[in-house]
Order: C-alpha cells, then structure tokens, then sequence
C-alpha cells in the first residue's frame, strides 16, 4: 500500500485515481499521521438488483418440484434426518 500526503492527494486526483482503478490502495496522510485509507472497489458484490437476479436466472430450464424434492430425500435421507 502506498503511502500519501493530504497534498499529493489534492494535486495529482486524476493520476490516483487511474492508479486506484487500476487496484492500487493508498494511505492517506495529514501531517505525517496516517488518517485514512483508499482502497479500490473491486471484486464481488454484495448486493445484486432483483432485476438484474431475474435476468441472468431466466435462461434456467423449469425445474420439476417432485423430481428435486426426490432428488434431496435421496441425497439428504428420509424425512426423519430433516430439521424441519
């Protein structure tokens, strides 16, 4: 992680910017104290839109709820190993 003052922060933005997109996290100074961190805001996200849910499961074929619940009582055991 890269370490930078309240100053470089204010005069080069555009440069830490591409930088931070580009993965790169940063410290962030005032006055030579560490007061807060940049960090880029990549990877999985945590909330997904139901919309956007609905699409990418709407090339799913039907499924066939007796078949499934046979296939879990097979996988899983009878209904008496179920906690309910």
């Amino acid at each position: 992680m890269t370490t930078i003052s309240q100053r470089d922060l204010r005069n080069d933005s555009a440069r830490i910017m591409d930088r931070l997109e580009a993965g790169d996290s940063f410290t962030i100074t005032r006055n030579g104290q560490p007061v807060g961190t940049l960090l880029p805001l990549k990877g999985p996200r945590l909330l997904v839109p139901t919309d956007e849910l609905f699409a990418a499961l709407s090339d799913l074929p039907p499924q066939d709820a007796a078949q499934l619940r046979a296939d879990a009582d097979s996988f899983f055991g009878d209904e008496g190993d179920r906690l309910a």
